[in-house]
């Protein structure tokens, strides 16, 4: 048999890769997150303003006062299509914007949301104007407001419900 020694110097030994496995896993993550979001724009958002798929108006500083979202998105993404749960629940508890990016004409899109259960407020971004002043390079891509309205995060790629209301929950502080 061995050494009780060697097997807590092995366990350890374990446990330490594990844990440099998790470090690496983290900062990989977080360094894919810089890669794909450092062209987003901060601080102060550009102005959005339209007609509303249904018809209202729109204009951002409507998104003032609390915590808020600027969601864009596309029908043709798949993994747009994976948060249209995600963010209908947000759109519930915060104030959110959706802008569909490149996705058709107005008719097009509210037809895409009607056949796909997605009912939040959407301005169509036919031709991508709102995408590249706000620096994006693809979708989905999430904004979030902090109360006065300035941009306090911005990622782009899947988000979890629990990562978006972790990020709304901080804007407001």
């Amino acid at each position: 048999m061995f050494p009780n020694h060697y097997i807590k110097c092995n366990y350890m030994k374990i446990q330490h890769k594990r844990l440099l496995a998790w470090v690496g896993v983290i900062a990989l993550f977080f360094g894919m997150q810089f890669a794909v979001s450092h062209n987003l724009i901060s601080g102060e958002p550009p102005s959005i303003s339209g007609q509303l798929l249904s018809g209202e108006n729109f204009d951002l500083t409507q998104l003032h006062g609390k915590p808020a979202v600027i969601y864009f998105w596309g029908s043709w993404c798949s993994i747009c299509g994976g948060m249209q749960g995600t963010v209908q629940n947000i759109s519930k508890d915060y104030p959110l914007i959706s802008l569909a990016m490149q996705s058709g004409t107005r008719s097009e899109v509210a037809q895409y949301m009607s056949e796909q259960g997605f009912s939040v407020p959407t301005l169509n971004d036919e031709n991508g104007q709102f995408a590249k002043i706000y620096g994006l390079t693809g979708v989905p891509t999430i904004f979030v407001l902090d109360p006065e309205g300035k941009i306090r995060f911005a990622t782009m790629g899947y988000t979890t419900e629990i990562g978006f209301r972790f990020r709304l929950w901080l804007a407001g502080l």
